[in-house]
Protein backbone atom coordinates (compact mmCIF):
# COMPACT_ATOMS: atom_id res chain seq x y z
CA UNK A 1 0.00 0.00 0.00
CA UNK A 2 1.43 3.32 -1.29
CA UNK A 3 2.40 5.96 1.78
CA UNK A 4 -0.31 8.62 0.92
CA UNK A 5 1.95 11.33 2.55
CA UNK A 6 4.73 10.71 -0.43
CA UNK A 7 1.98 9.85 -2.90
CA UNK A 8 2.82 11.75 -6.42
CA UNK A 9 -0.70 13.63 -6.39
CA UNK A 10 0.53 15.79 -3.53
CA UNK A 11 2.02 18.94 -4.39
CA UNK A 12 5.43 20.35 -2.26
CA UNK A 13 3.09 22.76 0.03
CA UNK A 14 1.02 20.18 0.79
CA UNK A 15 3.23 17.40 2.02
CA UNK A 16 4.75 20.41 4.14
CA UNK A 17 1.04 21.58 5.46
CA UNK A 18 0.68 17.92 6.55
CA UNK A 19 3.74 18.29 8.95
CA UNK A 20 2.81 21.03 9.99
CA UNK A 21 -0.61 19.61 10.86
CA UNK A 22 1.23 16.62 12.63
CA UNK A 23 3.17 18.74 14.54
CA UNK A 24 0.42 21.11 15.86
CA UNK A 25 -1.75 18.37 16.83
CA UNK A 26 0.80 16.60 19.00
CA UNK A 27 0.32 20.17 21.06
CA UNK A 28 -3.23 19.93 20.87
CA UNK A 29 -4.00 21.90 18.16
CA UNK A 30 -7.15 20.88 15.71
CA UNK A 31 -5.84 21.66 12.12
CA UNK A 32 -7.49 22.45 8.94
CA UNK A 33 -5.47 22.39 5.75
CA UNK A 34 -6.89 24.50 2.33
CA UNK A 35 -9.41 26.26 4.77
CA UNK A 36 -11.13 29.85 3.37
CA UNK A 37 -11.76 32.44 6.11
CA UNK A 38 -13.63 33.85 4.29
CA UNK A 39 -14.06 34.94 -0.07
CA UNK A 40 -10.75 35.15 -2.20
CA UNK A 41 -8.77 33.75 0.99
CA UNK A 42 -7.11 30.50 1.46
CA UNK A 43 -5.04 29.74 4.60
CA UNK A 44 -2.62 26.38 3.91
CA UNK A 45 -3.21 25.55 7.86
CA UNK A 46 -5.77 26.98 10.24
CA UNK A 47 -4.91 25.89 13.79
CA UNK A 48 -7.36 26.25 17.08
CA UNK A 49 -5.97 25.54 20.03
CA UNK A 50 -7.29 24.13 22.93
CA UNK A 51 -8.42 27.85 24.34
CA UNK A 52 -9.18 29.26 21.39
CA UNK A 53 -6.38 30.59 19.72
CA UNK A 54 -5.92 30.80 16.33
CA UNK A 55 -2.88 30.01 14.11
CA UNK A 56 -2.42 30.52 10.42
CA UNK A 57 0.50 28.68 8.82
CA UNK A 58 1.57 29.45 4.64
CA UNK A 59 3.58 26.45 3.31
CA UNK A 60 6.47 27.37 0.92
CA UNK A 61 8.22 25.29 -1.24
CA UNK A 62 10.50 27.38 -2.79
CA UNK A 63 11.90 30.93 -3.09
CA UNK A 64 9.44 31.53 -6.33
CA UNK A 65 6.39 30.10 -4.48
CA UNK A 66 6.99 32.76 -1.27
CA UNK A 67 8.26 35.78 -4.11
CA UNK A 68 4.85 35.68 -5.60
CA UNK A 69 2.44 35.67 -2.62
CA UNK A 70 1.32 39.28 -2.22
CA UNK A 71 -1.96 38.41 -0.20
CA UNK A 72 -0.03 37.03 3.03
CA UNK A 73 -0.46 40.23 5.34
CA UNK A 74 -4.52 39.93 4.45
CA UNK A 75 -4.09 36.72 6.27
CA UNK A 76 -3.09 38.27 9.68
CA UNK A 77 -6.35 39.98 10.88
CA UNK A 78 -7.94 35.97 11.18
CA UNK A 79 -4.88 34.70 13.40
CA UNK A 80 -3.48 35.24 16.57
CA UNK A 81 -0.40 34.27 14.85
CA UNK A 82 1.07 34.05 11.36
CA UNK A 83 3.89 31.14 10.64
CA UNK A 84 5.74 30.48 7.67
CA UNK A 85 6.69 26.64 7.74
CA UNK A 86 9.16 25.62 4.53
CA UNK A 87 11.58 22.50 4.01
CA UNK A 88 15.21 22.64 5.73
CA UNK A 89 16.71 24.11 2.11
CA UNK A 90 14.41 26.94 1.87
CA UNK A 91 16.45 30.20 2.32
CA UNK A 92 14.71 31.53 5.62
CA UNK A 93 16.53 34.87 5.01
CA UNK A 94 13.59 35.98 2.93
CA UNK A 95 10.64 35.47 5.71
CA UNK A 96 10.24 38.52 7.50
CA UNK A 97 11.68 38.64 10.99
CA UNK A 98 8.29 39.75 12.49
CA UNK A 99 6.06 36.39 11.88
CA UNK A 100 6.42 32.97 13.36
CA UNK A 101 8.83 30.08 11.15
CA UNK A 102 8.71 26.95 11.11
CA UNK A 103 10.40 24.05 9.31
CA UNK A 104 8.66 21.05 8.57
CA UNK A 105 8.71 17.97 6.37
CA UNK A 106 5.75 15.32 5.22
CA UNK A 107 6.05 14.19 8.65
CA UNK A 108 6.73 16.14 11.07
CA UNK A 109 7.98 20.01 11.83
CA UNK A 110 9.30 21.60 14.39
CA UNK A 111 8.87 25.40 15.72
CA UNK A 112 12.00 27.53 15.38
CA UNK A 113 10.81 31.01 15.71
CA UNK A 114 7.69 31.79 17.77
CA UNK A 115 5.42 34.17 15.83
CA UNK A 116 4.33 37.07 17.83
CA UNK A 117 0.66 37.47 18.91
CA UNK A 118 -1.92 39.61 17.72
CA UNK A 119 -5.23 39.21 19.63
CA UNK A 120 -8.11 38.30 16.93
CA UNK A 121 -11.44 40.68 17.90
CA UNK A 122 -13.79 38.33 19.63
CA UNK A 123 -16.52 38.79 17.10
CA UNK A 124 -14.14 37.68 14.12
CA UNK A 125 -13.20 34.87 16.72
CA UNK A 126 -16.12 33.66 17.36
CA UNK A 127 -16.43 33.85 13.14
CA UNK A 128 -14.05 31.75 12.09
CA UNK A 129 -14.46 29.74 15.25
CA UNK A 130 -17.82 28.76 13.83
CA UNK A 131 -16.70 28.41 10.05
CA UNK A 132 -14.26 26.29 11.39
CA UNK A 133 -16.11 23.67 13.28
CA UNK A 134 -18.74 24.21 10.57
CA UNK A 135 -16.14 23.19 7.74
CA UNK A 136 -14.70 20.50 9.77
CA UNK A 137 -17.73 18.42 10.26
CA UNK A 138 -18.85 19.21 6.37
CA UNK A 139 -15.47 17.28 5.46
CA UNK A 140 -16.28 14.49 7.98
CA UNK A 141 -19.45 14.24 6.46
CA UNK A 142 -17.76 13.86 2.77
CA UNK A 143 -15.27 11.25 4.11
CA UNK A 144 -18.19 9.05 5.54
CA UNK A 145 -20.43 9.69 3.20
CA UNK A 146 -19.41 10.63 -0.16
CA UNK A 147 -22.71 10.61 -1.64
CA UNK A 148 -23.43 13.42 0.71
CA UNK A 149 -21.63 16.04 -1.23
CA UNK A 150 -24.10 15.62 -4.03
CA UNK A 151 -27.31 15.91 -1.74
Amino acid sequence: MPDDLTSPSLQPGQLLARGVARHLSSHGFACLEEFVPERGKRVDVMALGQKGEIWVVECKSSRADFQTDCKWKGYLEWCDRYFWAVDETFPTELLPAETGLIIADAYDAEIIRMAPEDTVAAARRKVITRKFARTAALRLNALRDPEIVRL
